[in-house]
């Protein structure tokens, strides 16, 4: 999969919440990802962009490329400002680290239950995705 660091119109997240769908809709998502299509990052990037997860997931599995849906997205209304965007993928990427509403030991006992509790470099979820899915040792 995609990693969540990936930018798509300068925004984190959204290539590889256009990535899930398309591997959800052919049958290959792994059920600990399904629970979280549309919710989590997909949910808090969906109001972000002011776009309706469900609405964008149709476009998608109906065959929108990432180019087609992200003009889908600015077509909902205009993407965020340059400003607002770099606060997103700030905010986006770093979620885990010294967050106030995710403690770090919630975030510690999450690795820990994926046999990551060992690594001090798996900083944020992003960086956790990127280990456990391969693309990082």
């Amino acid at each position: 999969m995609v990693s969540a660091y990936a930018q798509l119109g300068g925004i984190v997240w959204v290539p590889r919440m256009l990535q899930k769908i398309r591997i959800d809709a052919a049958g290959g998502l792994p059920a600990e990802y399904q629970a979280w299509l549309g919710k989590g990052f997909d949910g808090r990037c969906c109001r972000f962009l002011k776009i309706d997860y469900h609405r964008l997931a149709e476009r998608v599995r109906a065959g929108a490329t990432d180019a087609e849906a992200l003009a889908w997205i600015e077509a909902q209304g205009p993407l965020p400002s340059e400003e607002a965007i770099v606060v997103w993928n700030a905010f986006a990427s770093k979620r885990g680290w010294r967050d106030g509403d995710v403690p770090a030991e919630k975030f510690q006992e999450y690795k820990a239950r994926y046999g990551f509790g060992h690594r001090d470099d798996i900083l944020t979820y992003f960086d956790f995705y990127d280990v456990d899915e391969g693309r990082r040792p």
